[in-house]
């Protein structure tokens, strides 16, 4: 048993739909999640920027003695996973692998949409990842910029007319393509999933954080390094001081969640 954090971070609040997974899945395993609430979106800035965001996060999580690292977030996934991999020591898993290897579990006719932030669509991770696995397969990306702030500002409910226009405009083009599953290329998007299926017509729908936990949840059972019991504890933290952190992470969680600290996070590194 090995009683060490999983660790998990993400631009925002969004990975936290991936901790509610995660601790679903393993309610006995502790939890560090680092949200960069300060510096959201990551979706729109340079694969640079995002990287050495992305080291600095990894770099906080590292200092919290976890065990593992969850990259709730698919723009990192995309564009700073193998940077990741080759300077962190512990297991680093990103979302779009898992989501791919989902997608073509649940596709009929080999065509698979996508959808994310701008970063994740320009950088062509998922198509990649969906030939690697399975050249005969079609994938079709849209870049959809407005959902993170719409979902972070609480437009989620299902009768959220403005949500509905902005996924009624992105989708189009999944539609004209014949696509029967769509890959949530971002942690945000589980808190809209009603609202997509709705507007698709269809409820084939990858959850990323969903498969990501469950690939944690693998590799740690297979090194032995799971911890027992069903009460693990999760720890919240974020680079930004703003009061309604904890309301936010509860409405992502959907439960009563701990007090989060602060974090200075440009002081972190994972060679630091």
């Amino acid at each position: 048993m090995n009683r060490a954090p999983i660790g998990v971070f993400d631009s925002g609040f969004g990975g936290l739909s991936a901790v509610k997974e995660l601790r679903r899945l393993l309610p006995g395993e502790d939890v560090v999640y680092f949200g960069d609430n300060a510096r959201i979106p990551y979706g729109d800035k340079s694969p640079d920027t995002i990287i050495n965001y992305s080291l600095q996060d990894a770099g906080f999580l590292l200092s919290r003695g976890v065990k593992a690292i969850l990259v709730a977030c698919g723009t990192v996934s995309s564009v700073a996973l193998g940077v990741l991999k080759d300077r962190v020591s512990v297991p680093v898993v990103g979302v779009i692998e898992p989501a791919a290897k989902r997608a073509l579990e649940l596709t009929k006719n080999g065509v698979i949409g996508v959808i994310g932030t701008n970063a994740t669509v320009k950088s062509g991770s998922y198509e990649r990842t969906l030939k690697s696995l399975d050249p005969k397969v079609r994938a079709v990306s849209v870049a959809c910029p407005l959902l993170v702030p719409l979902v972070e500002n609480g437009y989620v409910s299902d009768d959220c007319l403005i949500t509905r226009l902005a996924l009624r405009e992105y989708l189009a083009p999944l539609k004209r393509a014949g696509a029967d599953c769509i890959i949530l290329g971002c942690t945000h998007y589980p808190l809209i999933r009603s609202l997509i299926a709705d507007e698709w017509g269809g409820d084939e729908l990858v959850n990323t954080g969903l498969e990501a936990a469950k690939t944690i949840a693998s590799i740690l059972a297979s090194s032995g390094s799971l911890s027992e019991g069903t009460s693990g504890r999760l720890s919240l933290f974020s680079s930004d001081s703003g009061d309604t952190f904890s309301q936010k992470a509860s409405f992502f969680l959907e439960e009563e969640c701990p007090e989060f600290e602060r974090v200075d996070i440009l002081s972190y590194g994972p060679d630091r």
